[in-house]
């Protein structure tokens, strides 16, 4: 029988860069409805769940959730990765598609080729962003939901980066698991842009982007992204001087 997918989405209101940014209103709906909205048009994910935390100031996380008709947990502000695994125990699901609530631009069929390639393959973890390939923020990870758990039960000691990073177990113990990474093609090519939602710029820039895109075709893919931003190169430009946080200090 093919194993059930969750969809897990972390998602937290507490940001330095960006205060509040997981409710951030972009073409007129919170941050998250827009994830949420994309996300759910993915055919190989059978379930959603949003992993928050327990913090008050998340509460409105839950809030929209249940407005929306999604699952929310919450859990550790700290240990990301127990905040999953008892997300995704909540669910009849054996597999994980873990997504960052900073992603907004999430692409329903780069999930759905995601979860296809891992199944095809035979693989413990897939990743598309080990070498990255396509645009950041249109990313995806899957694992299964069992691997995950024995990680949580089994960690020892206190590495702060393996708890925040659900996923940095798989990457660092490739001698353990089997590792894939998803490659994107030729015209879908463009690791330098950043799409990520993280910082004032890339507000401005998702806006602006939305405000267009979303505005005229809700259902925008991966080559509406591309094309538009070829047309309008100059949005990059908006937050080059952004950049990810480094996993390990």
């Amino acid at each position: 029988m093919r194993q059930r997918v969750v969809a897990t989405v972390e998602a937290r209101m507490g940001s330095s860069r960006l205060p509040g940014k997981t409710l951030k209103m972009i073409a007129g709906k919170p941050a998250l409805d827009l994830l949420l909205e994309r996300l759910s048009r993915a055919r190989e994910v059978q379930d959603i769940v949003v992993a928050t935390t327990e913090d008050p100031e998340d509460t409105p996380i839950e809030v929209l959730c249940q407005r929306l008709g999604y699952k929310c947990f919450r859990g550790s502000t700290e240990d990301v990765l127990g905040r999953v695994v008892r997300a995704a125990r909540q669910t009849n699901c054996e597999l994980i598609a873990q997504i960052t609530g900073d992603c907004i631009v999430t692409c329903p069929e780069v999930v759905d080729l995601a979860i296809q390639t891992f199944r095809t393959t035979g693989c413990d973890y897939l990743s598309n962003l080990m070498v990255q390939t396509y645009p950041q923020a249109v990313d995806a990870r899957i694992f299964r939901v069992d691997d995950l758990e024995n990680i949580d039960q089994n960690l020892a000691g206190e590495d702060t980066a393996l708890r925040e990073h659900p996923y940095l177990y798989f990457e660092e113990h490739g001698d353990q698991y089997k590792l894939v990474n998803l490659y994107a093609p030729a015209k879908h090519h463009r690791p330098q842009w950043r799409l990520d939602l993280d910082y004032p710029e890339d507000l401005e820039l998702l806006r602006i982007l939305f405000e267009d895109l979303y505005t005229e075709n809700p259902k925008f893919n991966l080559d509406d992204l591309v094309g538009y931003l070829d047309s309008h190169q100059y949005l990059m430009t908006l937050n080059q001087d952004m950049s990810r946080k480094p996993l390990r200090p």
